[in-house]
This record gives structure tokens, C-alpha cells and sequence, in this order.
């Protein structure tokens, strides 16, 4: 694996991984639709099952991931321009997480085909 696509797999696993901790802790204790926390918290769990792949530097775990992103972007926008106070905030948190998610996977994938 070159060195630019390792440090774009580590970034990625950085963002996924404070991504999938904010998801949860979003719903549980930051700012939860409903007081004392939520089941959409296990709103995490596709991440969390995709980073093992996403770990290992597996190029279908990579598109499954890219392929969720979009919605946990689309869920922090919405939800930060329709809540307001902690609520928008950790909403806006969790869209700039999403968006960094995916900016990190393309480049990884990218590298890998430039590799090739």
C-alpha cells in the first residue's frame, strides 16, 4: 500500500470511528430526541459494522461506507437547521464528521486506483 493511500485509510478510520462515537452519544446523552436517551442511537451500528472493513483497508467496505455517509450527512444538515441550541450543534458536529468521512474515503479509494 503506497504512503499517501495509508495515511488517507488512517484518516478515514479516525473520522469513522468519532463519527459512529458521536452517533451514539448524540442520542444518548448529548442531545436526545427524547430525555434520557434513545434508540436511535443504534443509528451507529452500519458504521460500526463496516469498520473492521474499513480498518483492513477492504475497497468494499470503502463503497458500502461511502454509500451510507451521504444519509448521516443529510441527517446532521436537517437536523441542525431545524433544532436549535446543543441540538444544532451536535447536529452540525455530526454533518462535518459525515462530510469528512467521505472526503477521506475518496481519497483512499483514489489512491488505491492511482496505485493501480
Amino acid at each position: 500500500m503506497p504512503i499517501g493511500a495509508e495515511h488517507w485509510r488512517r484518516a478515514t478510520v479516525a473520522t469513522i470511528t468519532a463519527l459512529a462515537l458521536l452517533e451514539i452519544l448524540w442520542e444518548i446523552w448529548l442531545a436526545p430526541v427524547k430525555p434520557g436517551g434513545s434508540w436511535l442511537a443504534l443509528k451507529s451500528l452500519p458504521l460500526l459494522t463496516l469498520l473492521p472493513g474499513v480498518v483492513r483497508g477492504a475497497l468494499r467496505a470503502y463503497q458500502w461506507t461511502l454509500l451510507l455517509l451521504p444519509w448521516y450527512l443529510a441527517e446532521g444538515l436537517v437536523r441542525a437547521f431545524s433544532e436549535k441550541g446543543r441540538h444544532a450543534f451536535v447536529a452540525f458536529a455530526a454533518a462535518a464528521l459525515a462530510l469528512a468521512c467521505v472526503t477521506t474515503g475518496l481519497g483512499y479509494v483514489r489512491a488505491l486506483r492511482a496505485q493501480r
